[in-house]
């Protein structure tokens, strides 16, 4: 099933790869973002037992070259230096190869803010992440509350309408 499920995070891809170079307009179909910054977890009690659970995410975005073109936080929302936003909403989850990084991911956009490059936006990939898996200890009941900030980095495929 983990297979199944990567072979489609990356058809779509190489699928929206080739939309991009055959695509003549200004714009390009696909957008490929750069995040790094942390996965914020709080210390939660449920039925007795105590874990870290994903508060929100905190990064920056970043182009090929290093230049930030924006951010990326709670809801799951990324937006772009231009002030629109695109607000995802998971499809397909794959564990990532690298066990210590959180998750592969592919959403469709569920609602959008403002004119700009996000405003198109019909689906986002996570690939390639590195770290901002929950802390496995430290969460108990004098903890409850607490948030903690775990490093982490990942690529984001923006793919448009």
């Amino acid at each position: 099933m983990q297979r199944f499920r990567a072979y489609w995070v990356f058809a779509l891809a190489a699928f929206a790869g080739g939309i991009h170079a055959q695509e003549q307009a200004a714009k390009p179909h696909a957008i490929e973002a750069f995040a790094k910054g942390a996965q914020i977890y709080s210390c939660k009690a449920a039925n007795g037992n105590y874990a870290w659970a994903l508060k929100a995410p905190d990064a920056t975005l970043s182009d090929a070259k290093g230049h930030a073109i924006g951010k990326h936080f709670a809801g799951p929302s990324w937006q772009a230096e231009d002030g629109s936003v695109v607000v995802g909403e998971p499809i397909s989850v794959s564990p990532s190869p690298d066990a210590g990084a959180v998750a592969w991911i592919v959403m469709h956009a569920k609602s959008h803010t403002g004119q700009g490059e996000m405003a198109s936006v019909q689906y986002i990939v996570r690939t390639r992440t590195e770290g901002g898996v929950a802390p496995a200890t430290g969460c108990d009941a004098a903890h409850v509350g607490t948030e903690t900030r775990v490093s982490y980095s990942a690529v984001y495929l923006f793919f448009r309408g």
